[in-house]
């Protein structure tokens, strides 16, 4: 098989991505922010050599067999969020193909704490090591999943290598920042993430409408890569219950200024909120608010049997590229109330199974009733939406090594 033939998409990298220049291997500040550097002419060795074997495609159509991937992330466990959740399980639904992936991660690496957010950690010194690694494994295709000190690291090495890579889109850093520094300027964020992905042969969004505004601040390359919910995992439980009064307003996430829980907390709603997960902001806002209950984070089948104790799921995020916790909530039976923003009007549309209002007490009334008619199905809405089919999707996505000419 020719790499310079005709070829499908999918089985073959796209055209070769020029070089940065040697003062951007290590670009200062204002670098980023004012004038991103130009392409360097120049490229370094390969890592790794090509494959002499060709690749065959396989059962499913469109999809590469028995691929090599390596995926960068700097988010990783034990953080409890949709990011690592959603490269948990592409990573299971991959080797399910049959395909040999191999993570980048935090995990055994120098790491400190992210300022204000000591949770997250991030990998210092990481490149030699990250390096190594890629070598060793020659992937057919690097992902870079987020933006951290460890996508930059991969990045860098693609670049310097000419290797082709795609990267995904799942936090808005730009409002993340402004929320936690308010007097930083949105738009330099903005820049400097445009310069973080525009040399990517594909930068995935969650959804069309986060398509449509990355494509309106110049973001190119942009291609769609869904999330789905694993209906096995998530499901009702019989009998599951909370000690609380009914009914019981459940928020599953970050419990951090960018999700706007206080606009859920302040709500003057019957019964008992619940909140379910940790995060910088908790001790405040249990102690702010000492009528709802934190129950911390929760995973397996403690967190499947605290969505199926309560009545209605509340989702106050504005910013969320997608929120696979609305999933996961309907997987488990629960109506939805959230705002009508990019994220779940994406995921719920006009849905019967959900309440969008702009006045999000008004919504969690509206999924109340919902919920106390017993018409609406959100278990079956669920179903339709399948890991598998998203993790197809990641992979017509991602830029593929070519063969050994």
């Amino acid at each position: 098989m020719s790499a310079t033939g005709p070829r499908p998409r999918w089985l073959k990298a796209a055209a070769g991505l020029p070089m940065m220049r040697t003062d951007a291997q290590h670009p200062s500040l204002l670098q980023f922010l004012f004038s991103p550097p130009a392409e360097h002419p120049f490229a370094r060795p390969r890592l790794f050599a090509r494959r002499a074997i060709a690749l065959q495609p396989s059962a499913i159509p469109g999809v590469a067999a028995h691929l090599k991937i390596m995926i960068v992330t700097d988010a990783w466990r034990p953080q409890v969020n949709g990011v690592v959740r959603t490269l948990e399980v592409l990573g299971e639904e991959l080797r399910a193909l049959g395909h040999d992936v191999r993570f980048a991660t935090p995990e055994g690496r120098i790491t400190v704490g992210l300022p204000t957010y000591p949770e997250i950690r991030l990998a210092l010194f990481a490149g030699a090591a990250l390096e190594k690694e890629m070598r060793d494994f020659a992937p057919d295709a690097v992902h870079i999943a987020t933006e951290g000190p460890l996508g930059m690291a991969a990045r860098r090495l693609c670049i310097r290598h000419g290797i082709d890579f795609s990267t995904s889109f799942h936090t808005r850093f730009a409002e993340y920042v402004a929320a936690r520094f308010p007097l930083f300027p949105a738009e330099l964020v903005w820049r400097w993430l445009r310069w973080f992905h525009g040399p990517a042969s594909a930068m995935m969004v969650a959804t069309e409408s986060l398509k449509r505004e990355m494509a309106a601040k110049g973001f190119t390359n942009i291609r769609l890569w869904s999330r789905g919910v694993d209906v096995d995992q998530f499901h009702p439980v019989g009998g599951a219950s909370l000690p609380d009064q009914k009914p019981l307003w459940l928020y599953v996430g970050r419990v951090a200024v960018e999700k706007n829980i206080e606009a859920f907390l302040d709500l003057d709603l019957p019964g008992t909120k619940i909140v379910v997960g940790d995060g910088p902001d908790r001790a405040v806002l249990a102690a702010r608010y000492p009528a709802a209950r934190f129950l911390g984070a929760l995973s397996g089948e403690a967190l499947v049997r605290a969505y199926s104790a309560s009545t209605v799921f509340v989702f106050p995020s504005r910013t969320d590229t997608f929120g696979l916790v609305l999933l996961e909530a309907l997987a488990c039976g629960l109506t939805v109330a959230a705002y009508p923003v990019p994220g779940p009007l994406d995921v719920l549309g006009d849905a019967p199974v959900a309440a969008l209002d702009e006045d999000l007490g008004r919504a969690c009334r509206t999924a109340l009733a919902i919920a106390n008619a017993g018409v609406a199905n959100p278990r079956a809405f669920a179903l339709e939406r399948s890991w598998r089919a998203c993790t197809v999707q990641f992979l017509r996505n991602i830029v593929v090594e070519p063969d050994q000419v």
